[in-house]
């Protein structure tokens, strides 16, 4: 079960690293119309990975309390994690109006988040709840 935590967390990071490459490149870090507000996605960004080498120190010792260190640090990135889930669910259900291309368009106006496939948005989450799942249950085992 340790192991099956850190390949979801693993194939999770995958997906919020191709969702945050996208973000900075169509612009979020620069502010303009992102929903998502630069210190919640560097603060989630943040606080995963930083779970996530707490984790990889578990497997190598075995130290129950690491275990649920990297447990209590999944949950504000949970949190957040719905946070801008909601926010995303705005920005993707906003219908298009103009033309996309034309100065002024849509597409130009869009929000980055507005980018993100919604295959990789659900796998993300699903793969998150699977991986705060396994990690409760590996730290109860412990």
């Amino acid at each position: 079960m340790n192991i099956a935590a850190l390949v979801t967390w693993l194939v999770t990071a995958l997906g919020g690293f191709y969702m945050l490459g996208t973000w900075i490149a169509r612009g979020g870090v620069r502010g303009g119309n992102s929903r998502l507000p630069v210190p919640v996605i560097f603060g989630h960004f943040l606080l995963a990975a930083a779970g996530l080498v707490v984790w990889i120190i578990y497997l190598f010792t075995d130290t129950g309390a690491l275990a649920w260190t990297a447990f209590g640090i999944l949950l504000p990135v949970a949190l957040l994690g719905f946070v801008m889930f909601a926010r995303w669910l705005t920005v993707s259900r906003t219908p298009s109006v103009r033309a996309a291309g034309a100065p002024g368009s849509a597409q130009a106006d869009a929000a980055p988040e507005s980018s993100f496939p919604v295959p990789v948005v659900l796998g993300h989450g699903l793969f998150a709840v699977a991986t705060l799942l396994l990690v409760v249950l590996s730290a109860l085992q412990g």
